[in-house]
């Protein structure tokens, strides 16, 4: 599952995002309005958490920009408590009202109701070829045989199944998977791709996982003969 951020107080960010991550979420952050709504337009999010008084543009006025194209579950997280302050936001389409200060274990059981309630069965399991990504019990399968995978395995395989047939260069994988950049000689990247391909791809046929040299990684079912 991935979660957008949209917090311009920098340790409340961190917080957040640290919380977040190991819970086993895949994060981005966004410290202002403007780079918030842009996000949301560009990718696919399952989730944006948003302060109402960001620099830029206001989480309401993200909301209801947000609204005319996409209906990513939002929660609003702000000091800002009145009644007629929730009203607003849950009439522009927020989807829950989380004020400051706030428990993370409250957040964190808001934030899994919300992509409950946003996820139908199928929008929960990714599919490619025989391989199936169960999101929500964490667990895959291929020809339906169970693969057991780390944390971190399940994070770089759900990137390369949600983003079927588009080559990941090894800066963006490190980047949503561990959460850091990287030069190219660094092979933390190449390692994992190799412990994935050893558990959902080596004892199989046909591959899934490929390398294309001088760019990256992709994952996607081939037409054999035209290998």
């Amino acid at each position: 599952m991935k979660i957008l951020i949209v917090e311009d107080e920098p340790k409340t960010r961190t917080y957040l995002k640290q919380g977040l991550v190991e819970a086993g979420f895949v994060c981005d952050i966004a410290a202002d309005g403007v780079t918030g709504l842009h996000q949301l337009q560009t990718e696919a999010y399952d989730l944006a958490i948003l302060d109402v008084m960001l620099p830029g543009k206001s989480g309401w006025s993200i909301v209801e920009e947000l609204r005319k194209t996409h209906r990513t579950p939002v929660l609003f997280l702000t000091a800002r408590d009145d009644v007629d302050d929730r009203v607003k936001g849950l009439e522009l389409g927020g989807d829950d009202y989380l004020v400051k200060p706030f428990d993370f274990v409250e957040l964190l059981a808001r934030v899994r109701s919300l992509l409950r309630r946003g996820q139908t069965l199928d929008a929960s399991v990714l599919r490619v070829g025989d391989l199936e990504l169960d999101l929500m019990r964490r667990k895959a399968k291929r020809q339906g045989r169970t693969i057991l995978l780390t944390a971190k395995e399940f994070a770089l395989l759900w990137l390369l199944m949600r983003r079927e047939g588009e080559i990941l260069t090894r800066s963006l994988i490190a980047s949503q998977v561990w959460d850091i950049n990287f030069e190219s000689d660094t092979n933390i990247v190449d390692a994992a791709i190799r412990r994935v391909r050893a558990k959902v791809d080596d004892p199989y046929e046909p591959k899934l996982i490929h390398t294309v040299r001088g760019m990256g990684y992709v994952l996607e079912q081939r037409d054999d003969s035209l290998v």
